[in-house]
């Protein structure tokens, strides 16, 4: 709403807002897209279930089975339907993050302006952590710290992924595709006092998968970094 409406105050248009898929390049990020929230998850939450630091509990479901084909069944539901379905919601953070805010901070040279508009974005959702409304684990200012590390590696990695492909629409499925299979999926199969220290988007393992992630994606080239419009 806030990015619509500084459109329309300053007589901006939507010309730069990249609503075009983008082409065969953005149409090749599907994949990643929807493998990129599974793969971290299997790697941060299948270590803290493997080392008992997390409790592997199967949730209540639809879906009558075993506790292995239970998850899988629901992985894969989330995947599609989930990602589907998480659009509604995503669409909106997406128009305002990576639709205008990073293309402004490209616009104004701020430096780092991945880094910059990832820790924004973060900062944005401390007010519900800290009221303990939101991934808020037993040691708040650990919380607020690891939520920081995931949320600016999580948004480098989609800023890198919309201006590269020149097309918003990456961005809002990766954000529909991670809200869906983490929290619909890996956090519902993660239970125990200590799930929100270990896990979650405040969990140390989730913070330094995604860092990691950042990090190796950094280290290669980003041909179209000064060409943040429509491909």
């Amino acid at each position: 709403m806030a990015s619509i409406l500084a459109r329309v105050l300053l007589r901006e248009g939507a010309a730069d807002i990249s609503l075009k898929i983008g082409g065969r390049l953005a149409r090749r990020t599907l994949p990643f897209i929807l493998l990129f929230p599974v793969v971290i998850g299997l790697v941060a939450y299948g270590t803290a279930w493997i080392t008992g630091l997390v409790e592997y509990v199967t949730p209540d479901t639809f879906i009558k089975a075993s506790p292995a084909i239970t998850f899988i069944a629901m992985l894969l539901l989330q995947m599609i339907v989930g990602t589907a379905v998480g659009l509604i919601g995503s669409v909106g953070e997406e128009l305002g993050w990576r639709g205008y805010m990073l293309t402004r901070l490209i616009d104004a040279r701020i430096p780092y302006p991945m880094l910059i508009s990832g820790i924004i974005w973060g900062l944005w959702h401390l007010p519900v952590m800290i009221a303990g409304n939101y991934n808020s684990g037993p040691y708040p200012a650990l919380s607020v710290l690891l939520f920081m590390i995931s949320i600016a590696s999580f948004g480098y990695i989609i800023g890198r992924m919309r201006l590269k492909t020149g097309s918003v629409w990456p961005a809002v499925f990766l954000h529909a595709s991670w809200n869906a299979v983490i929290q619909d999926v890996f956090d519902a199969f993660s239970q125990g006092k200590n799930a929100l220290l270990w896990t979650g988007e405040s969990g140390i393992l989730v913070a330094f998968a995604l860092l990691a992630t950042a990090w190796f994606i950094s280290r290669r080239p980003m041909s179209r970094l000064s060409n943040r419009r429509i491909a």
